[in-house]
């Protein structure tokens, strides 16, 4: 799928004035900001595109111009996710620091001894935990953010309902969870997931 002529508009008004808000964007496309919802989603999910919290659009140039791209925005996330990483929250916060540079993550998910989602840790949470508290002895549940302000998806998602979530929320990660067990987590996509899956799909057509 190429890219329609308002995406391509898009596109042009962030080269012009990157960075930029979406809410701008919208004015000048002379639509509101749910409208252009989808048009978002793709030209981040996509590469063309990249939002930064706080900041705005800016231009990125990784577009995917090939036709099987609704496709792949159809794939259920099940598909595409990647397993989670997992912290009990009576663990301290050096024990979830010392994971998140093991593995070089963004976040870690917290949960309760009966498996249960109930918070999330990101960078920035830990960063400022890390300044203010005895990080060896302060369990993680003392500084995360709680169920149920954390954004979860579910496996039966497809990729565009994902990454619209994604946009939405402005969140790097999305912890997966189960159709009907919303405290159960089985999965975790994030914004270069889907970036990298659509990417190296798109290629592999093309070829």
């Amino acid at each position: 799928m190429e890219l329609t002529k308002r995406q391509l508009k898009i596109v042009e008004i962030v080269k012009k004035n990157q960075p930029i808000s979406g809410e701008k964007i919208a004015e000048a496309v002379g639509l509101s900001r749910a409208t252009l919802r989808n048009d978002f989603s793709i030209l981040t999910m996509t590469g063309v595109l990249q939002a930064r919290p706080k900041v705005g659009y800016v231009y990125a140039g990784n577009g995917v111009t090939t036709k099987t791209i609704d496709d792949f925005l159809a794939v259920p996330i099940k598909a595409v996710m990647i397993p989670p990483l997992i912290i009990k929250q009576d663990q301290t916060i050096y024990d979830a620091i010392t994971v998140l540079f093991m593995y070089d993550v963004g976040s870690l998910y917290v949960t309760n001894d009966a498996d249960k989602l109930v918070g999330l840790l990101s960078r920035k949470d830990l960063l400022r935990a890390s300044l203010n508290k005895n990080i060896e002895a302060t369990p993680v549940a003392v500084v995360m953010t709680r169920s149920p302000h954390i954004v979860t998806g579910t496996s039966d998602m497809t990729l565009l309902q994902a990454g619209q979530l994604l946009e939405e929320y402005q969140v790097d990660s999305l912890p997966i969870v189960a159709k009907k067990d919303a405290t159960k987590v089985i999965g975790k996509i994030t914004k270069t997931r889907i970036h990298n899956y659509i990417i190296e799909h798109a290629n592999a057509t093309e070829e």
